[in-house]
């Protein structure tokens, strides 16, 4: 297979600028907004994430199945690229604007808002993320193709962090932390509802071209049903290692995102303008992740996961560990070139996992094919888009609880705020970060496929197509 035009890997990834701003508002925002700014208990902010992640969670595989077996003119992936965009750009901004209603009310909004951007954003994701697998064959291509999508959602990530901490919630003269100003979450929606849908446009349109080459579906006659598709992937050790990978690092990025803010405003006691070089620090990190990406083509795509993950457990938990201890007790603003640097790394290291991961998933999808005859790379990325959302929505929901469980008070002023709620609160980080991480290490060390494996299963898939032409 010819390699493709930049300009198509560069589309490709564009769309997942739109799945970055998301998880960055979802992860870093949601949670401190619909409690310490709208004023909704913590538990029923998680509680209502949650509610959303299982309706979420049943309905991707749908979406992944029907892609898998849908036939147009536009292909089986680029009819439901196109139909999320804007159902995702409406609701996304008004997830952002709730009314002055009743706390059942803000609830309700909370819920189905919540609802219908996860749904929008799996029917762009999930078939977009599958078009990997038949955009290339190629080893390293595939993970070209994912270091464009990491690229770009990291971008919406960092990027919109950057964006919302030094201008959307810049401190005013009513409200001096930046963090808690309600006016500026309803202008960043806006802003960020037009960037995503600007985004999957994009994407759609620019891999477009690419339709008539791509793999057709299975023919009809062949296909399996949902529930056997997912019986196949459910057994399969690749499949899972990698999915089990995710599921624990995603667990882990959820309630490090979600109480990231909490720690970073009340546990640090650090003002707007300082998260938002914070985040300029995950910034440059992505850059250096995109360096260190580059060594699967020497080490493989395993030993580097292993490798970012290991040194992600060391980044997320270490500083909170050593002021925890009385190791380190120093300011603000002495703590912050500590606390870029921690940025960098995590920056860098969440950015090689999300690439890895995805690049081995593609791989994942010649294996399946080899084994079963089946083309499923919509239900493969079906299940781990789900499981990206949804652990990090358990994420959420797992930060409530353990704001609940310390104690932590609604509309905290982070000055008078008491010193154990604050200890036990970085206690519960570390150890929730800190067990998932190693989970996922465990889980991604099961792996089997190597490039030789690879290479020995495209063999087998040519010589069945060349068979039965």
């Amino acid at each position: 297979m010819n390699q493709l035009p930049t300009k198509t890997k560069l589309a490709f990834g564009f769309g997942s600028l739109a799945f970055g701003i998301k998880d960055q508002g979802f992860n870093a925002l949601l949670m401190l907004y619909y409690n310490q700014v709208v004023g909704l208990p913590a538990s029923q902010v998680g509680l209502a994430i949650l509610i959303a992640t299982l309706i979420d969670a049943l309905l991707d595989p749908v979406i992944g199945q029907v892609s898998d077996h849908h036939r147009s003119s536009w292909g089986r992936r680029h009819p439901f690229m196109y139909g999320a965009a804007l159902p995702m750009a409406i609701a996304y901004a008004l997830f952002w604007a709730p009314p002055e209603a009743s706390q059942t009310t803000q609830m309700v909004w909370l819920v189905v808002t919540s609802v219908i951007v996860r749904l929008s954003i799996s029917l762009y994701e999930i078939p977009s993320a599958a078009l990997m697998a038949e955009l290339t064959s190629d080893y390293d291509e595939r993970t070209t193709l994912a270091t464009c999508r990491s690229l770009f959602m990291a971008i919406g990530l960092v990027g919109m962090g950057i964006l919302v901490f030094q201008f959307f919630l810049a401190p005013t003269a009513q409200q001096p932390v930046g963090q808690l100003n309600a006016e500026g979450y309803v202008q960043y929606g806006y802003v960020a509802a037009a960037i995503m849908l600007f985004s999957v446009l994009v994407a759609a349109r620019g891999t477009h071209d690419r339709i008539p080459s791509l793999i057709a579906s299975t023919p009809a006659h062949h296909q399996q049903g949902l529930v056997t598709g997912l019986r196949h992937l459910l057994t399969d050790r690749a499949y899972v290692s990698v999915v089990l990978c995710v599921f624990f690092f995603s667990i882990a990025g959820g309630v490090s995102t979600a109480l990231g803010t909490y720690v970073n405003t009340y546990f640090w006691k650090l003002q707007s303008a300082q998260l938002a070089a914070i985040a300029g620090g995950y910034g440059l990190g992505v850059i250096v992740g995109l360096v260190v990406a580059g060594f699967s083509r020497h080490l493989g795509k395993k030993a580097v996961t292993i490798g970012a993950y290991a040194l992600a457990l060391v980044a997320f938990v270490l500083l909170i560990s050593l002021r925890l201890l009385g190791i380190i007790d120093l300011g603000p603003q002495q703590m912050l070139p500590w606390l870029i640097l921690q940025g960098v790394l995590i920056g860098a290291t969440v950015l090689v996992a999300l690439i890895m991961g995805s690049s081995m998933l593609a791989d994942v999808a010649d294996h399946i094919e080899a084994k079963t005859g089946q083309r499923m790379e919509g239900l493969m990325f079906a299940a781990l888009i789900m499981i990206q959302k949804g652990v990090s929505g358990m994420g959420v929901f797992l930060s409530g609880v353990i704001l609940t469980v310390v104690g932590f008070p609604d509309k905290a002023d982070p000055a008078t705020i008491s010193l154990d709620i604050v200890e036990r609160l970085g206690i519960f980080y570390v150890l929730g970060i800190g067990v998932m991480v190693i989970l996922a290490l465990a889980s991604i060390g099961f792996y089997p496929i190597s490039r030789a494996l690879h290479q020995h299963n495209q063999a087998t898939l040519q010589a069945r197509r060349a068979a039965a032409a």
